[in-house]
């Protein structure tokens, strides 16, 4: 009779176990939410599986939570699980601009320990269910004049590690990573960090960013001739990268970016200019409606919309129903982890793009036998 030792015993029950656990995993619906306490109560949280707090503090070495509101909004989304009782309540660090001092905190191993020892406790405190680091970036430039350095991109390992530690399942850790080939390739080792991470945001927007020199998608599906970065893009690299297809969350963006074309130039994709500003899905007729001047388009390539104004030079880049609805369309089709979105106090209160996404999902959930 053959013979086992143990421990290969154990690992064998260990991913059996894992991967029907996997199977069994319901497809996530995150949504990020950065807004004011009165807001809390419009969010259509029976469409979500998780609801992101933006943002806490890095300060001191710990995680803070900043004021008295903020701590209030935590509550209300707790108490909001007896309308959801599935419902996953996470608090995220950081943003853009928000880890000025991640590099030099996370740097050591006493810096990580006692901030894993921090979210332990506030987390214990306000009873939610996971962390999300939104770190922007690990070992490349992000905000200018943001300290980076390249031994970040190990001491990022050692800090999930740590945080599992402190906060072992069922509590979650997931982190927000960009969706462009620097951040892909230069800032996280893919695969020591799969061990102690849940899931992995895609931040699959911004990919033409404001502080890009000319236009283009900012949120695209997939690439173009003209354009590399994509959705697709990205989780194809991390896939080859050897992420498993489930840890991998898609990013829908529920804002839009103006970038005005430079002076002699053709109005439209690719072409020299600048970022001018942003503007809310809620309030897309009005920024970018056929009445204000706008002619609307889409890319059968990118399979994303886009919209320009010929007589102010501008070209304006988001995601509408169709291009939401083909994301999810993507996301169930690659069997990954799920769809997110910045965020939820961009989106319309009923009906909106997070709509669109939970009754594909529920469509496709309906089907399978």
């Amino acid at each position: 009779m053959m013979r086992f030792p143990i421990f290969f015993l154990f690992m064998f029950f260990l991913l059996a176990g894992h991967s029907e656990y996997s199977q069994a995993r319901p497809f996530r619906i995150i949504g990020y939410f950065a807004g004011p306490l009165q807001r809390v109560d419009s969010i259509d949280v029976e469409k979500l599986t998780h609801l992101i707090f933006c943002f806490g503090d890095f300060k001191e070495g710990d995680f803070w939570i900043r004021n008295e509101e903020d701590s209030l909004i935590i509550q209300r989304m707790i108490g909001m699980k007896k309308r959801q009782p599935q419902l996953k309540v996470i608090l995220s660090l950081g943003g853009w601009g928000g880890c000025q001092f991640c590099s030099a905190g996370f740097s050591n191993a006493a810096g990580r320990k006692k901030f894993a020892q921090s979210i332990r406790a506030i987390s214990q405190h306000f009873q939610t269910d996971g962390i999300d680091l939104d770190w922007e970036y690990p070992a490349i430039a992000g905000v200018p004049g943001y300290h980076y350095e390249a031994a970040d991109r190990e001491h990022f390992t050692e800090l999930l590690k740590v945080i599992r530690l402190y906060n072992p399942p069922p509590f979650e850790i997931s982190f927000a990573a960009g969706g462009f080939t620097k951040y892909i390739d230069s800032s996280i080792d893919w695969i020591s960090i799969l061990p102690y991470t849940d899931f992995i945001n895609i931040m699959s927007y911004d990919l033409v960013h404001g502080y890009s020199t000319s236009s283009g998608h900012h949120t695209p599906l997939f690439s173009t001739d003209r354009q590399t970065e994509s959705t697709d893009h990205a989780v194809k690299s991390l896939i080859r990268k050897g992420v498993p297809r489930d840890k991998l969350i898609i990013g829908a963006a529920f804002y839009g970016r103006y970038f005005a074309i430079q002076e002699g130039a053709p109005v439209g994709l690719y072409q020299p200019g600048r970022f001018d500003h942003s503007f809310s899905y809620r309030n897309a007729k009005d920024s970018i409606g056929i009445q204000q001047g706008f002619i609307q388009y889409w890319d059968t390539a990118a399979q994303a919309p886009y919209a320009i104004h010929l007589k102010r030079r501008l070209l304006a880049t988001y995601d509408n129903e169709e291009s939401v609805l083909r994301k999810t369309d993507y996301a169930l089709k690659e069997q990954l982890g799920g769809m997110m979105f910045w965020q939820l106090m961009d989106d319309q209160c009923r009906e909106g793009l997070l709509a669109v996404i939970e009754r594909r999902v529920n469509q496709h959930q309906k089907k399978r036998p």
